[in-house]
């Protein structure tokens, strides 16, 4: 359920603040959020598929404590990913 090339060049260019920004916590949880939805729709499909729900649990366990990181550095920017990514908080 990896994300290809050109989404995640798509990703950076949305919430990086360069073209090499591939660390900054709004660009990796912009990745986590892609590669989710992704998952989550599989398990739509394939329902008793166990190993990728686990792996979308911790998926989603990393997104959290990024958001989390973020909200406690940077406010603005915690409202602005969670709006464009319309993540519930």
């Amino acid at each position: 359920m990896a994300i290809g090339k050109t989404e995640k060049e798509e990703v950076i260019k949305k919430f990086g603040k360069g073209a090499k920004d591939t660390g900054s916590a709004s660009v990796q949880i912009g990745i986590f959020s892609t590669r989710i939805n992704d998952i989550t729709e599989h398990l739509k499909e394939h329902k008793k598929d166990k190993h990728s729900r686990m792996g979308l649990i911790k998926l989603v366990s990393k997104r959290k404590k990024l958001l989390s990181y973020l909200k406690r550095t940077n406010v603005e920017e915690y409202g602005n990913i969670t709006k464009e990514l319309k993540i519930r908080v």
